[in-house]
């Protein structure tokens, strides 16, 4: 039954107000009768009437009402959120990048393909690989991509049925999704006391059926693997492979290279190491580099260098698992972070990670004596701490205290992951924060450790300050209503 929809009431409209001033009609209107069929016209339109400088102001303060990297700190653990140089957009927003064709003829774009084969060889040289693909669009798509190279291998191999990927409790959440979507099982190994990968427990699962590993390093915790040459010996041993999932890559530019360690193949997130601002969906870019092993199964087509240039080439690549993007790969993610790492250079860039690696150390030697650190060691680019004190003292969790931090201006960090820590926070300070940032977010957050012993009530009723306060999670989750309606 059709129901009639009450007219939409705009609490900012005034009768007979405009923003606009159109030409007079040069068509005569029988003619315009002509071209518009009835279906599509319409007698009145249910639109606020607002002036030009109305609507401005409206947009404008809609607009700082949004959170950004650019205007406050957003120590959000996992996903390296840190401030991007403008210059790096200007670069990928020359005419020469944004006004070619992924159709046009190799010989019309010889500029961006000599740019995507450096880049490969830059990243080859900074990770330790042999080859790349530049093709997956963003992190989770080169696990899929790296999970579909090590599926072909082993079929290429013909040696039984390998159908297990084994997967430390700590991964990030894609990981066991990528490996549901190539067909393959996950085998979950629980973390030691030190938050490494627990050797003994990898040893029990590891066998003939064993396809690969996929392992971040340093993990979720923020730690890096004390025995991960031993593991990858495990491993290879098995006639598995081991995946690296890059995502935090952060800490270890120019420092160490996941190839180096035994990991033979690898993807490594452009949007939060490269200079790309990560967040809202994209966009993104997930570069995979492979070993000489498998670098006949990278997708194509591949960038080649020829005597008489550059050029895409799909042929003569049989065991290729082949396109898994459109094209060549989000385009203008990689000028960026070209651009980015033909800037920092190699010095540059393990200034990065040492600087990453120093800010994490100092925020949470800061703070772990108002909070619950499970893992009492030396971090790198980011930690996780824990509420635990709080909830189980005051009964504040890990998201009023969430909630509370909004009331001091900062983004929060990551909670509840990863999820072998109790009312986790994960927290990455990221290379580009100065001193007194960091600081001025600890005292932050030692006042509010402090509130939960005071007034663990403000906290729990937190945020105060923000547009809308606290709301009902399980009513939105379970009624979502997406849909604006006049007073809300």
């Amino acid at each position: 039954m059709d129901r009639k929809e009450e007219p939409l009431i705009f609490e900012k409209s005034s009768p007979g107000r405009k923003a606009f001033s159109l030409p007079e009609l040069d068509i005569p209107e029988e003619k315009l009768e002509k071209l518009i069929s009835d279906d599509l016209l319409r007698e009145e339109l249910n639109l606020p009437e607002l002036s030009e400088v109305d609507i401005v102001r409206h947009f404008t303060n809609l607009s700082r009402k949004n959170f950004g990297v650019d205007n406050g700190f957003y120590p959000l653990g996992s996903c390296t959120m840190k401030y991007n140089p403008k210059v790096n957009e200007e670069i990928a927003a020359l005419p020469g990048f944004t006004n070619i064709h992924p159709y046009q003829p190799a010989e019309e774009v010889q500029g961006i393909l000599a740019l995507l084969y450096n880049f490969e060889q830059y990243l080859c040289a900074v990770f330790g690989y042999d080859a790349f693909t530049l093709q997956p669009a963003a992190g989770a798509h080169g696990e899929l991509t790296a999970l579909l190279m090590i599926k072909a291998f082993h079929r290429d191999q013909g040696v039984g049925v390998r159908d297990k990927i084994i997967i430390p409790d700590s991964s990030h959440g894609t990981n066991p999704a990528s490996v549901s979507m190539v067909g393959y099982k996950s085998v979950v190994v629980k973390s030691n006391g030190r938050g490494n990968l627990d050797v003994a427990g990898l040893k029990k699962v590891v066998g003939d059926d064993t396809a690969g590993l996929m392992l971040t390093n340093p993990n979720t915790l923020g730690l890096f693997d004390e025995h991960i040459l031993e593991v990858a010996d495990i491993v290879h041993k098995a006639g598995g492979l081991l995946y690296y999932d890059g995502a935090n890559a952060n800490a270890t530019l120019g420092i160490c290279r996941p190839a180096d360690l035994g990991f033979d193949v690898a993807h490594f997130n452009l949007h939060k190491t490269f200079s790309t601002p990560h967040g809202c969906g994209g966009p993104g870019a997930g570069p995979v580099g492979v070993n000489k092993k498998l670098e006949p199964f990278l997708p194509v087509p591949r960038v080649v260098k020829e005597s008489s240039g550059y050029r895409l080439r799909a042929t003569g690549y049989d065991k290729s698992i082949g396109k898994v993007h459109s094209f060549h790969g989000n385009i203008n993610v990689i000028v960026k972070a070209y651009a980015y790492l033909r800037s920092l250079g190699a010095e540059g860039l393990k200034d990065v990670a040492e600087n990453a690696v120093l800010n994490a150390n100092y925020v949470m030697k800061r703070l772990k004596d108002h909070y619950y650190l499970p893992y009492d060691r030396t971090c790198q680019h980011e930690f996780v701490i824990s509420a635990k004190w709080q909830k189980e003292k005051y009964g504040v969790r890990a998201l009023d205290i969430a909630k509370r931090l909004l009331d001091y201006g900062f983004h929060p960090p990551t909670i509840y992951f990863p999820l072998i820590v109790e009312e986790a926070m994960m927290i990455e300070p990221t290379e580009t924060e100065s001193k007194e940032t960091l600081d001025e977010f600890c005292e932050a957050m030692i006042k509010i450790a402090k509130e939960c012993e005071t007034d663990p009530e403000l906290v729990k009723n937190a945020p105060y300050t923000t547009p809308v306060k606290r709301l009902d999670e399980t009513k939105a989750a379970r009624e979502s209503n997406l849909r604006w309606t006049p007073g809300n």
